[in-house]
């Protein structure tokens, strides 16, 4: 019997895993969700995933491929959601050609930030609370933007020890959002790859760029010397959401 990939597309609330990949002892987003889908088909199922998210990070869109040669039963979406746990929703499946791959097939990805200016026990897991806000200047936030939107390699806005061959990322957009009556802030960003750790760096840098703790010149000179600034800050995890992964048609037409 042949075997047919299938991809799903989810979304998962972040704060009690360990975040998207397998760990040894905590709990995470794809050991749920291959423990729930094995229990639908009565056999061991590996899950591949779009990309990797930290602690505590959130998808409000998110990608994942399967292999199985059984027939996914019609209301399989239904009963997978009854099996998983109220941290995570499955959307929709949908079988693909075998050379198909949530992650490598992928062309781009977006995040947002979330910023909040007031103290609300209701987003205490889904944004950063930021209570200094007045002594921000809101203007040089998209200025810190525009210059890392000027750059294709991204070393200063990756965490150490990554491993990786080249820090090249094709930004497509940079965009912070004032939220109307000081509620707070967004950054929306997108790219077709992000380095580990650089959407909430770069987040980071930002803010301390308005705090005036750095200056634009100072996060100019390290992405040309590409060099580490003077004064990094990675900001919290619960903030920081995948919010849409964009595929060829071909491959998955069913992107945001």
């Amino acid at each position: 019997m042949n075997t047919q990939r299938y991809f799903l597309s989810l979304s998962y609330k972040g704060t009690n895993f360990c975040g998207w990949q397998i760990q040894p002892s905590d709990p995470s987003v794809q050991e749920t969700l291959e423990s729930a889908i094995g229990t639908i088909l009565n056999e061991q199922i590996s899950v591949t995933g779009c990309g990797r998210t930290d602690t505590g990070v959130h998808a409000s869109y998110y990608v994942a491929h399967f292999d199985t040669e059984q027939k996914i039963p019609a209301r399989f979406v239904n009963s997978l959601n009854g099996v998983l746990p109220k941290d995570i929703a499955v959307f929709n499946v949908k079988a693909v050609d075998q050379e198909a791959h949530a992650r490598f097939s992928a062309e781009e990805r977006a995040y947002i930030y979330h910023i909040t200016f007031k103290k609300d026990p209701f987003l205490t897991e889904t944004a950063w609370f930021y209570p200094q806000y007045k002594s921000l200047k809101l203007e040089l936030l998209q200025e810190v933007a525009d210059t890392l939107s000027r750059y294709t390699e991204f070393f200063p806005f990756c965490k150490s020890n990554s491993g990786l061959d080249n820090y090249r990322c094709t930004l497509k957009n940079i965009q912070w959002e004032v939220l109307p009556d000081e509620q707070g802030l967004k950054l929306h960003i997108s790219a077709n790859r992000f380095l580990r750790g650089m959407v909430r760096l770069i987040v980071g840098a930002c803010i301390q760029t308005a705090q005036g703790k750095l200056t634009v010149q100072d996060i100019d000179h390290a992405l040309q010397t590409q060099q580490l600034l003077p004064k990094n800050l990675s900001v919290p995890p619960q903030g920081l959401f995948l919010c849409d992964v964009k595929y060829p048609d071909k491959v998955f037409p069913l992107h945001l």
